[in-house]
């Protein structure tokens, strides 16, 4: 079965996305990425990300996958070195200038072809693999039926790569210019503003201050505002087409976005490895699971042809969220919980403890304790530490601590 290769912004959803079950977390530097809003890792958290992760026998891949400008290339020889230093298992890469200093850099590391270098045929990918790439990351644009005719030109030992779960982009392979035209930020440098979900009008030239709407509700017009992607209820076409590393998208989600994702396609994955019988006899829990993160409308994008009028979204922009995140337990004192806390909650609140292997146990709340081991009625919206005391007890280091929102 292919690999899940999910996402990680930060150091403790790095942890998260090993725990929950990925094969494989790719994480992006302070430099190079193409997440310069995301957390992202300082080398030290790199560094100690994937001895954790090599630890549970997962791999970690570093985007560096920005295309720079002449300003940009100011110590990357430096940052190469230090990868090779910390030994991530591959770097994900677009820009070939760069690529130059990797190779001199970076040996023993592999290295794969970012989505960002639009790659929809077997020949480009048979010319990265003389160029030494291990693996090419599939355009998002291709059809299952293109993947399957990819994997028979090139060479077994090359592999696909393929985003199957998350947002898509307005533009190809998430090569956009709005971003940069709007806001000086450079979607192609790591600072996308994300353009395609703001509200929208037409305006002909010759009736200028008239704004006509496309389609719209009460809150505006959103007409580049793609669904979100997912393949959950086709995994079966997915390891038809050959692809050997199925991808999450969200390097600024939160852990419980990325536990919650990584949670559900690992029991996917793993169901439908022992009998696809039982693939599909899950497939209700695989779908509720889903849903309760932060998630948008979904579509399976063009896997199976060019997607039509229903793979946007015109009447809104916003997220729908069934589960509000309260924190990550962190660590144990005696019969409390220690936690990072992110939302409100208060003692005596019944919520959940979301665990690894799929269970999701109600707990109530006894007692809060700050750091001082003061006792506290409310945890107010605010990131500091807290113990917890829960019952029953039977919350243990790694869980999600969740509430219904």
């Amino acid at each position: 079965m292919a690999e899940l290769l999910v996402p990680a912004g930060s150091l403790e959803v790095l942890r998260v996305a090993v725990i929950y079950g990925a094969d494989a977390v790719y994480i992006g530097g302070e430099e190079f990425s193409l997440r310069a809003k995301a957390k992202n890792f300082s080398l030290s958290e790199m560094e100690e990300g994937i001895a954790f992760a090599h630890q549970h026998g997962v791999k970690v891949y570093v985007t560096a996958n920005i295309f720079a400008h002449n300003e940009d290339l100011s110590g990357a020889r430096d940052y190469f070195r230090e990868l090779n230093r910390i030994r991530p298992d591959a770097v994900i890469m677009s820009d070939p200038g760069l690529m130059l200093i990797f190779w001199e850099e970076c040996r023993g590391i592999e290295l794969h072809i970012s989505t960002q270098l639009n790659n929809t045929n077997y020949l480009i990918y048979n010319f990265w693999r003389r160029q030494g790439a291990k693996r090419v990351v599939s355009a998002r644009e291709l059809s299952l039926s293109e993947i399957k005719e990819i994997r028979q030109h090139i060479p077994k030992e090359l592999e696909i790569e393929t985003f199957i779960h998350g947002a898509m982009c307005i533009s190809y392979s998430g090569r956009c210019l709005l971003s940069n035209y709007f806001t000086g930020r450079d979607a192609n440098r790591g600072e996308c503003t994300h353009p395609c979900r703001w509200n929208y009008a037409v305006v002909e030239e010759t009736r200028p201050g008239q704004y006509l709407p496309v389609f719209e509700n009460e809150r505006g017009t959103f007409i580049f505002n793609s669904k979100d992607l997912c393949m959950l209820e086709h995994l079966p076409d997915l390891a038809d087409a050959g692809i050997d590393s199925f991808k999450i998208e969200g390097r600024m989600k939160t852990a419980l976005y990325i536990a919650t994702v990584a949670r559900t396609y690992r029991r996917a994955l793993d169901d439908l490895a022992k009998d696809p019988a039982l693939y599909r006899k899950n497939m209700d829990w695989y779908l509720d699971q889903i849903g309760r993160c932060t998630t948008r409308q979904f579509t399976t994008g063009f896997f199976y042809g060019k997607p039509g009028s229903d793979a946007q979204i015109y009447n809104e922009s916003t997220y729908r969220k069934e589960y509000i995140y309260l924190g990550l337990i962190l660590d144990r004192r005696g019969d409390r919980v220690k936690i990072e806390q992110k939302n409100k909650f208060l003692a005596g609140d019944v919520i959940e403890l979301m665990k690894p292997d799929g269970r999701d146990i109600p707990v109530r709340v006894v007692s809060i304790q700050n750091e001082k081991g003061e006792e506290m009625e409310s945890a107010p919206h605010a990131k500091q530490v807290l113990y917890l005391r829960l019952e029953p007890d039977v919350a243990e280091v790694y869980d999600i601590l969740r509430v219904h929102g």
